[in-house]
């Protein structure tokens, strides 16, 4: 049956036409953008999975700037510590020419200040946007970062060290946690420790030793403040000076000041060390030897010593090399003292730039790892929302042929009501 009413045949080409114009312009739409899911309505699975694993991409860009500047800083500090050891080794080989009674140990000494003064001017300079990770003096008027320990023989508050970011983890739940490198400062400045002057802590804070007689021992124990409440439980703060004094015969201070990151273990071993030089350097027959923190003091001399400890808080921190200010070659006495130091002081040099260059290292590889893995998740983003554009081509090419094809269809369509005409002549 034929009708002028209801043209089946049109309806059917227009409905044909409609479809294969949408089909068309999903692919001209696919060609401009260069995505097959550019929009949620497209597919909002494919789509939230690509812009959450975009995000990533961002957040890992911005670890990328957080390694290279890191790298940038850690290079700084191990190339400065490399040059302090340089100059250690030039320092060390002074000393030992000073051990010599037929030299000018006044000319050697002047020479050792110099280097002793370009150590200081490295350290200062070794800065990378204002961090330094070769100072580490705090004072406990500065420190803010107060962590509580009251563990036996434990330490205190901070850290010493600095955290890079390297890491953006994305647990299975979606949760995600920030990882980092951690890089510890070397303090090797050679500035001399400043006794504080405020709280006695000695109550408290050491115990031990008193009266020595002559060919006798005893010992000191450091045990870090436990009685004072405002400390919120911290056993040593940063600024606490502790001085050992009474040592007949030993002129210099034997005298540590706690440094950020600091345990009573390290004071312990500081002290000692400062002990035995300044005692050498005098000439005096007293030493001393460390355990964990306990000191033990050997009087070697004729006559008894009496030790005295004190605690003070709010000092200014020395130098990791602080002992290197106190050398002094002029005398045979101060320069068998100094042979002795030398080689605790150099290795400490040594230790510090082999950390930094093991910290670098793990950055450097890191960062490889990131830049790699952005173009992985790069890559998998583009497998999931990319058009295939060879694809999509070959599709346009057909659907301009259908659309040809369906319009002249739906031209043929319209024509049909005219042939009635015919049956009316």
């Amino acid at each position: 049956m034929s009708s002028i009413l209801t043209n089946n045949t049109a309806m059917v080409a227009l409905q044909t036409l409609k479809n294969i114009n949408a089909n068309m312009a999903k692919t001209q739409n696919e060609i401009s953008t260069g995505k097959s899911v550019a929009t949620a309505r497209q597919n909002s699975a494919v789509w939230a999975i690509s812009k959450t694993m975009e995000s990533d991409v961002k957040g890992f860009k911005g670890i990328a700037d957080s390694l290279a500047l890191g790298s940038s800083t850690v290079a700084t500090a191990r190339s400065a510590a490399e040059a302090i050891t340089d100059l250690l080794t030039d320092i060390k080989g002074k000393i030992v020419a000073a051990q010599e009674e037929n030299v000018d140990r006044d000319k050697i000494q002047t020479d050792l200040s110099a280097l002793r003064s370009q150590i200081s001017t490295i350290v200062g300079a070794a800065q990378f946007n204002g961090l330094n990770l070769l100072s580490n003096r705090e004072s406990g008027a500065t420190v803010a970062n107060i962590v509580a320990n009251t563990g036996t023989g434990a330490g205190i508050l901070g850290s010493g060290s600095v955290s890079i970011l390297s890491s953006l983890d994305r647990s299975s739940s979606g949760a995600v946690a920030a990882s980092s490198i951690s890089a510890s400062k070397a303090d090797l400045g050679t500035q001399v420790a400043v006794q504080g002057a405020g709280t006695d802590l000695a109550a408290t804070a050491a115990t031990g030793a008193g009266a020595i007689a002559a060919a006798a021992t005893g010992t000191i124990t450091i045990v870090g403040d436990v009685g004072t409440a405002a400390r919120g439980g911290n056993r040593v703060l940063a600024g606490d000076s502790y001085t050992i004094g009474g040592l007949t015969g030993v002129s210099g201070a034997v005298r540590y000041v706690a440094r950020d990151g600091d345990t009573v273990n390290d004071i312990a071993s500081a002290l000692n060390d400062m002990l035995n030089f300044q005692a050498n350097k005098s000439g005096i027959a007293i030493s001393s030897t460390v355990s964990g923190a306990a000191i033990t003091i050997s009087n070697g001399t004729t006559a008894g010593i009496t030790t005295t400890t004190t605690v003070n808080s709010g000092g200014t921190a020395g130098g990791g090399l602080e002992i290197l200010s106190s050398i002094d070659v002029s005398t045979k006495d101060g320069a068998a003292a100094a042979l002795s130091a030398i080689e605790g002081l150099t290795q400490t040099a040594i230790e510090a730039a082999a950390n930094f260059g093991s910290v670098q290292g793990r950055i450097e590889i890191q960062s490889d790892y990131v830049t790699n893995l952005m173009d992985s998740l790069k890559s998998g983003i583009g497998s999931l929302v990319d058009a295939n554009m060879e694809e999509t081509s070959a599709r346009l090419q057909a659907l301009q042929v259908q659309q040809q094809l369906g319009i002249q269809a739906l031209s043929i369509a319209n024509q049909a009501p005219q042939n009635i005409l015919a049956l009316f002549r």
